[in-house]
């Protein structure tokens, strides 16, 4: 009977993933090999692309997928939108005022879903203001590199208003607005499982 339950219990880890690998563990984000991007409207028509260089965190896939959880930090200094000019006022008290809050959190609460449509929900940190917000992710397998480190691979995305967070600065133009309210928020996440070295005998 114990062996029955432990095949049903694995059966059932292993569907809520539809047979993708899936190894338990803590999966630390390799800044390499991943992306943290953002799109804001402009001037209504158009929109402007960026993404955040410099974040770290850890990935905790747990046997249940429900008891998964994920913590990240990003240096807000680090924004690059590929203007010195735009991301030196993006710096500034007008948006996130990095000489004061100098770090972006985000600390999951829940997760659920399967493996292709993953529910994560948490909490979201910026310019001190702390928002529930829910990313709607995906599991997109597991491999092993050429150093023998097992890496899982994510993506995710959701949309925030930045006023939510105090990021209320704007001009107007004839068009509308300068700088949309929404922000979409785009992750491509491949985080790294060291393998564990036998100790020498």
């Amino acid at each position: 009977m114990k062996l029955l339950l432990t095949v049903i219990t694995t059966l059932v880890s292993i569907s809520a993933f539809s047979g993708t690998s899936y190894t338990p563990g803590s999966y630390q984000i390799d800044p390499m090999h991943s992306k943290v991007g953002f799109e804001v409207p402009h001037l209504v028509i158009s929109s402007v692309e960026g993404r955040f260089n410099d974040y770290q965190g850890e990935i905790m896939l747990a046997d249940k997928i429900e008891e998964s959880k994920v913590e990240v930090t990003i240096n807000a200094n680090s924004i690059d939108t590929g203007i010195k000019k735009r991301d030196d006022h993006l710096r500034s008290a007008d948006f996130f005022e990095t000489s004061k809050y100098p770090k972006i959190t985000f600390k999951s609460k829940r997760v659920a879903g399967a493996a292709e449509n993953l529910k994560i929900t948490g909490d979201l940190t910026i310019k001190g203001v702390t928002k529930e917000v829910m990313l709607d992710g995906k599991y997109l397998g597991l491999a092993k590199d050429g150093y023998g480190n097992l890496k899982a691979a994510f993506q995710a995305e959701t949309e925030i208003s930045r006023k939510d967070y105090g990021l209320t600065w704007n001009n107007a133009v004839e068009a509308g607005p300068v700088v949309g309210d929404e922000i979409k928020i785009s992750l491509k996440v491949q985080g790294a499982k060291p393998e564990k070295k036998q100790a020498a005998r």
